[in-house]
């Protein structure tokens, strides 16, 4: 028997006071296994909305009482009868149906948790459970088409990434590692490879199923997996077809403005808890321009497919994490030997080979306290801008015009962004 059940007696911020008391938990569960039942009921399952609802009330009542009573094996009495009910249910199934419906039963016993969850007072906790198991069922169909459209190569690669993420990471010191002067967070660090991993892993499904709907697809997704590859994509395209260099410099744009909007991103969240907010400003606006200067440079009667290679590959994260410690390294040294000006140097040639790596390089200087918010934005800004040099040099391997036209936007966006980090930086 269960002699306790932790319980969190601090109200979920997120939510207000309202949800210590337990009634108001109780209708929350209930509430939250309706949600839950929602798509059940919609499908014509054996259980809907008001089976689901009762089931995360009960997982609610019997946590309150557990805990009122310190009776734990409540709980569990619970839990066993869902878990009974899930397996008639099943059972049910296979004898009407000739098919063993398994998705009904698990997320009976899913509700049943998310009402305890509530009530033991993990509100975020459950109401994330039920968003998150909702989605799964909604995109029932979209799942199982990706995954039976998945090659043995892509799958190798979602395989490897898993490793990668849940297996190596736990592994890695939570401590910083000093090295011959040079501190390391090897989880942030890692975290950071992995992070970058992910976001080309489902741009790349997102690319795969989407990328012939038209340029945001093609340009702004494909940036987020690969900017360079949509450059490469958009030259090849311009070089065939003469008509497509309108939509060719709105992907580009939208390439830069998914580039930056992803170092954004790992400059608000590697920088956790001190948040460097002061880096929404200058990337901010670039990316609101860019994307602006694309719409109206689009041309939306045309479309193509983009090609990208495999979306995970473990040699290319290996050689991306040793290229982003070797990045932190030089930056680390070049701040201490040459102070700001070492690391906006470092930056901006790094940024060459990895915007994203020289971002998060900066963040973490930032973060151990080494250089100030103002000068870690600069640093980033610098590393985004090395990045859009990149692309703009690559758009003078197609024609003269299209060149032009990036190099004129991609310089103009620049300008402005630049103007708008000296405003930042001076506040």
């Amino acid at each position: 028997m269960l002699s306790a059940i932790p319980v969190q007696t601090q109200v979920d911020p997120a939510f207000g006071v309202p949800l210590t008391r337990p009634a108001v938990r109780l209708v929350l569960a209930a509430l939250l296994g309706l949600f839950l039942g929602l798509e059940r009921e919609w499908s014509d399952m054996a259980a809907g909305i008001r089976t689901f609802s009762l089931t995360s009330l009960a997982g609610a009542v019997f946590t309150i009482v557990a805990v009122e009573t310190g009776f734990g094996g409540l709980l569990l009495v619970g839990g066993a009868f869902v878990v009974v009910q899930s397996v008639l249910l099943a059972v049910r199934g296979l004898l009407v149906e000739e098919s063993l419906k398994l998705t009904t039963s698990v997320s009976l016993l899913v509700a049943y948790g998310v009402g305890a969850l509530v009530a033991a007072g993990f509100v975020l906790g459950g109401v994330t459970v039920a968003v998150v198991s909702s989605l799964l069922l909604v995109l029932k169909r979209e799942l199982h088409d990706f995954a039976d459209a998945l090659t043995r190569e892509e799958l190798r690669s979602v395989t490897e990434f898993a490793i990668l993420a849940f297996v190596v990471f736990p592994l890695l010191p939570a401590e910083p590692v000093t090295v011959r002067g040079v501190s390391v967070e090897p989880r942030v660090a890692w975290l950071m490879v992995v992070t970058i991993a992910g976001i080309g892993i489902a741009n790349y499904a997102v690319v795969r199923s989407y990328g012939g709907l038209g340029v945001v697809a093609t340009g702004f997704f494909g940036g987020l997996a690969s900017s360079t590859a949509v450059v490469g994509s958009m030259l090849g395209q311009v070089r065939r077809r003469s008509e497509l260099e309108s939509y060719a410099v709105a992907a580009v744009l939208l390439a830069e403005a998914a580039m930056a909007l992803r170092n954004l991103a790992i400059a608000l969240a590697f920088s956790f808890p001190s948040v460097l907010v002061r880096a929404v400003v200058p990337l901010g606006v670039f990316v609101v321009g860019a994307v602006v200067v694309a719409l109206r440079n689009a041309d939306w009667d045309e479309s193509i497919d983009l090609d990208l290679d495999s979306p995970f590959s473990l040699r290319n994260a290996l050689a991306f994490g040793a290229v982003f410690l070797a990045i932190l390294a030089v930056g680390t040294v070049a701040q201490t030997a040459f102070g700001t000006a070492g690391l906006y140097a470092s930056s901006f040639v790094s940024g060459l080979v990895s915007s994203a790596g020289a971002t998060t390089t900066a963040v973490l200087l930032y973060r151990s306290g080494s250089v100030s918010g103002s000068v870690a934005v600069v640093a980033v800004l610098l590393a985004t801008a090395a990045s859009v040099v990149v692309k703009a040099g690559l758009a003078f391997a197609g024609p003269r015009s299209f060149a032009r036209r990036i190099v004129r936007w991609s310089a103009v966006l620049l300008a402005v962004s630049g103007a708008a980090t000296l405003l930042v930086t001076m506040v």
